[in-house]
């Protein structure tokens, strides 16, 4: 067993909306050693802590705004969210579902609180991730992966102590329901208190995890909170972790694309010159047209 170390815990920095229906904490780029070039191909990681939201007649989120050159993620903990993309794509997500777009060549997106929920009130809880495409497919066509809960494959751990659901990658031989672009394991694992799960990535790869709910002991040595960051060196391949109290774990690898990136806002590409493309092109109306 070659052990995977722990090269920094990062406690959540103060949160921020982004618009007005999520309030995130974010890890990626901005916390400490965990700028874009050091978590490639993860670019962006903001984590909506559960917070409460009261009810509201008009729903809250983030207007239309564009995209190109890598994916977004967003995975339902509590509350739902409505979708809407200028390629017609539209859903809902709910408790356990993901919504995985492709922006690629550009795209116009808005998301808010789905319209009971918003009624209703109640607390919500996501996570979004920003996932760097390789420069050979930041100007492909856009796509849109809609994924229930029901249709994630799951690996049941030793003595009913809890799930890995795979999201994308492969876990124990589980597939992941989500297809990407380049290597990319993106697991969640739900403990039961004292459940245990094993883990094993390449070296190279860039491997964290996130502790959504509870709290884990990590390779026997380290104790990890609730809302605590997790980056492993990039020396070794095995880790375990251990729920101390029941506990949903986000598990992110993936292989670095080791391309130039250029970042600007709702763009990501590889220079600054295609940063520039990507603000003409959107100002000229090439990313289509979605109603606020």
């Amino acid at each position: 067993m070659n052990i995977k170390n722990i090269e920094i815990v990062v406690a959540p920095r103060e949160p921020h909306y982004v618009g007005d229906g999520f309030r995130v904490h974010n890890f990626i780029p901005s916390g400490y050693r965990l700028d874009m070039e050091r978590m490639d191909p993860f670019i962006l990681l903001d984590y909506n802590s559960p917070f409460y939201f009261p009810p509201t007649d008009k729903p809250r989120g983030v207007s239309v705004h564009p995209h190109r050159g890598f994916e977004t993620v967003t995975i339902a903990y509590q509350g739902k969210v409505a979708h809407h993309d200028s390629s017609g794509n539209s859903g809902v997500i709910g408790v356990g579902d993901v919504q995985w777009m492709t922006a690629a060549s550009g795209i116009l997106h808005k998301e808010y609180h789905e319209e009971k929920f918003s009624k209703e009130g109640g607390y919500f809880q996501m996570a979004q991730l920003w996932v760097n495409l390789p420069a050979k497919y930041k100007m492909s066509a856009p796509k849109y992966q809609g994924i229930t809960n029901s249709q994630i494959n799951k690996y049941q751990l030793e003595d009913n102590k809890g799930v890995v659901e795979v999201i994308a990658g492969n876990y124990n031989n589980v597939a992941g329901a989500a297809s990407t672009f380049s290597p990319v394991n993106m697991l969640n694992a739900r403990l039961e208190e004292g459940g245990k799960a094993d883990f094993s990535f390449p070296a190279t790869y860039n491997t964290a995890l996130l502790v959504v709910a509870g709290e884990i002991n990590v390779n026997g040595t380290q104790t990890v909170a609730e809302n605590h960051f997790v980056l492993f060196e990039n020396e070794g391949e095995d880790f375990n972790i251990e729920a101390t109290k029941k506990s949903i774990v986000l598990i992110l690898s993936g292989e670095p694309l080791n391309e130039p990136i250029a970042a600007q806002g709702p763009f990501v590409m590889n220079t600054r010159e295609e940063i520039a493309q990507a603000i003409r092109d959107y100002n000229l109306g090439k990313f289509g047209y979605l109603e606020e």
